[in-house]
């Protein structure tokens, strides 16, 4: 079977760096599920209150650790998928970086001091921005080319 001609061999890296981000968004959020059992918080509510809910700062920690995930992922999926174009390998290292300082920041997060989730999980802002710049340097080389 033939590859896309005009994507590297290597890029395969990146499409299972995604799929990886998929199995840990996966993982957290079977998290919530289980915080939302522990701490009586149902559905549809997104945060409990401390008024309703003693337990709430611990619901919320742990919500709030999957909700920034998922905030990011966007951002995350687009600069992988473009960076990886030019700099499969670089992108593919940089999203391990981000997925294992992620999986850190969660549960960092969901110990309920969200000071915790910056312990290690603050290195996923430098591989954020390393796949920027690699992202970059894809679109400078469209337009040089």
């Amino acid at each position: 079977m033939a590859g896309v001609e005009f994507l590297p061999k290597e890029y395969g890296y990146v499409i299972l760096a995604l799929a990886a981000y998929c199995f840990l968004n996966f993982w957290m959020s079977f998290q919530v599920g289980k915080a939302r059992k522990q701490y009586k918080v149902s559905y549809p509510t997104m945060y409990a209150t401390e008024a309703e809910n003693k337990n709430a700062k611990s619901f919320n920690c742990v919500q709030r650790g999957h909700q920034n995930s998922l905030e990011m992922m966007p951002m995350f999926f687009m600069l992988m998928i473009v960076g990886g174009i030019r700099h499969p390998l670089i992108c593919a290292s940089l999203g391990a970086v981000y997925i294992v300082s992620r999986y850190f920041y969660f549960t960092g997060y969901s110990t309920g001091d969200p000071q915790n989730r910056l312990t290690l999980g603050k290195y996923n802002f430098l591989a954020i921005m390393g796949l920027l710049i690699c992202a970059i340097s894809c679109g400078v080389n469209f337009l040089m080319s």
